[in-house]
């Protein structure tokens, strides 16, 4: 298969791009930043209400969308109209003991952060290759190539997010359309709501990986990871020797996910994930 080098130039003036998970956190981020550079921008996200005060604010139009539903992406896709850029933002990141964790839960994070991707490929990259351009981005995340404990099912899906983008891109490479996968560390938003962040684990603001999310459109690098000096840092644990491995975990608390500082707030947002697993009950 004939691979490109690089890919038609799409201007964001004016770019159509619909971004999942939208009414918040990095995906609200992103729609800001995309909003500032001239794009047309939807935001969709399973909480309408979040992403209509997201698009008010913006001038942008807002989807009500679960991204484990492929009707409902068809829906909005054929509402919005030829999309030039799909941010796959939208994902969920419960944590604890994998033994402990309920069939449910697993259930939705493989449904939101693996089939949410596949679903909304699906359902735009064709347009994007019959017009001969187009770019996609999921948003990932390092748990994609560094394993944690206390995040097994997460660390699934997201090996998985980066798998699938790393295949489609070759599938669509010669097509005109670009797969980028961003791949964040701890990011301040409530994914990581009650964890303790920093104390050696690095640690970004949604605007860092919106920013790393646009640069793509540009330079439509396979993978980036966000800060952009931990790209190598899987080839550095893999090389590592394990106790080396397992000192450099003990020095920066790499158990966190199983000991959440504070387990009110992160209670909070575990019954959030199991609110969406409800909904197809």
């Amino acid at each position: 298969m004939k691979i490109f080098s690089s890919y038609p130039a799409i201007d964001l003036r004016g770019a159509r791009v619909l971004i999942t998970g939208a009414g918040r956190g990095i995906g609200q981020a992103t729609a800001e930043l995309f909003a500032r550079n001239g794009s047309e921008v939807a935001i969709a996200d399973i909480d309408l209400a979040a992403a209509q005060t997201a698009a008010k604010e913006l001038g942008a139009r807002a989807f009500e969308l679960d991204v484990r539903d492929r009707e409902r992406w068809d829906a909005a896709v054929a509402e919005f109209g030829d999309i030039d850029i799909l941010v796959n933002n939208a994902g969920v990141m419960p944590a604890g003991a994998f033994l402990d964790e309920p069939d449910t839960v697993g259930h939705t994070t493989i449904d939101v952060n693996v089939w949410g991707l596949i679903h909304g490929m699906r359902a735009v990259v064709p347009g994007m290759i019959a017009r001969g351009r187009g770019h996609v981005v999921n948003v990932a995340s390092l748990a994609g190539k560094i394993p944690l404990p206390g995040l097994a099912v997460y660390n699934a899906s997201k090996f998985a997010a980066v798998g699938l983008s790393a295949a489609t891109r070759l599938e669509f490479a010669d097509q005109g359309v670009s797969v980028s996968a961003v791949l964040p560390t701890a990011v301040r938003t409530r994914l990581s709501s009650g964890f303790a962040l920093g104390h050696g684990l690095p640690t970004v603001d949604p605007q860092d990986v919106a920013a790393a999310i646009l640069k793509t459109c540009h330079n439509r690098r396979a993978e980036t990871a966000v800060p952009g000096y931990l790209n190598p840092i899987d080839l550095a644990l893999s090389a590592a020797p394990e106790p080396a491995v397992r000192l450099v975990r003990r020095l920066i608390n790499g158990d966190r996910a199983l000991y959440p500082a504070d387990a009110k707030t992160r209670a909070a947002y575990q019954d959030q994930v199991r609110a969406i697993g409800k909904l197809d009950q």
